[in-house]
């Protein structure tokens, strides 16, 4: 039985990712923050770990939880948007920490840990990205945090593959898709969206290691 883990599976695509791996008959380790969120894992028949991206003590902590294991898949999916915004205007402070924090470091914090499981598989390490992170087709400063934070996570994820040679590291464009995050006029259902991921993740080869795609199958312009 394969192993996936899905960091931040309490709603939205983490939660999809759950729902459609354990159909397809995947052992699912996931993780989220609260105890509704676990107790709803827990019944979709995956292992739940608690676990907040944002505390480095906590991220540490996954790292003895996961002892032992070895990953056929890994997806860093916790994400945060934030108040939007343009360039006509600053962001604050507080709003630009949480955003890179949760999008950014988050994730760097979580590879060295969560890459030697996934080689030992010679499995792929997903990162879901946007296309508002892609800086050869922005068009526009809407949301120009959250861009740039998602520009930055796949620097992260591109360096980081040299370091992993027999892992897969990935980053991936999941859509406009209808989540809490998206909104409900998004076009791509949290359906699709994954569904669409997973085909293309079980296509990935090692010679795809850092490379941005998307949910389509399309290479996406860094």
């Amino acid at each position: 039985m394969p192993t996936a883990l899905i960091i931040g599976a309490s709603r939205g695509i983490g939660h999809e990712f759950v729902r459609q791996l354990r159909a397809a008959g995947w052992k699912v380790i996931a993780t989220a923050r609260s105890d509704d969120a676990l107790q709803t894992l827990k019944d979709e028949g995956a292992e739940a770990l608690k676990l907040d991206v944002l505390k480095p003590e906590s991220l540490a902590g996954l790292g003895w939880q996961l002892d032992d294991e070895k990953l056929d898949l890994a997806v860093y999916v916790s994400g945060f948007y934030g108040s939007g915004g343009q360039a006509t205007s600053p962001p604050t402070a507080e709003d630009f920490d949480q955003v890179m924090r949760t999008n950014v470091l988050g994730a760097m914090q979580a590879i060295p840990l969560v890459a030697p499981l996934v080689e030992a598989r010679q499995g792929r390490f997903v990162f879901i990205s946007s296309g508002m992170g892609s800086i050869g087709e922005a068009e526009s400063s809407h949301g120009w945090v959250y861009r740039a934070s998602k520009a930055a996570l796949n620097m992260a994820v591109k360096s980081a593959s040299f370091d992993y040679p027999k892992a897969t590291l990935v980053a991936m464009n999941p859509g406009w898709v209808k989540t809490d995050m998206g909104g409900p006029d998004a076009p791509t259902s949290v359906e699709d969206s994954v569904a669409g991921m997973l085909k293309v993740i079980e296509s990935l080869g090692p010679e795809h290691s850092g490379s941005f795609r998307s949910y389509d199958g399309r290479s996406f312009a860094w």
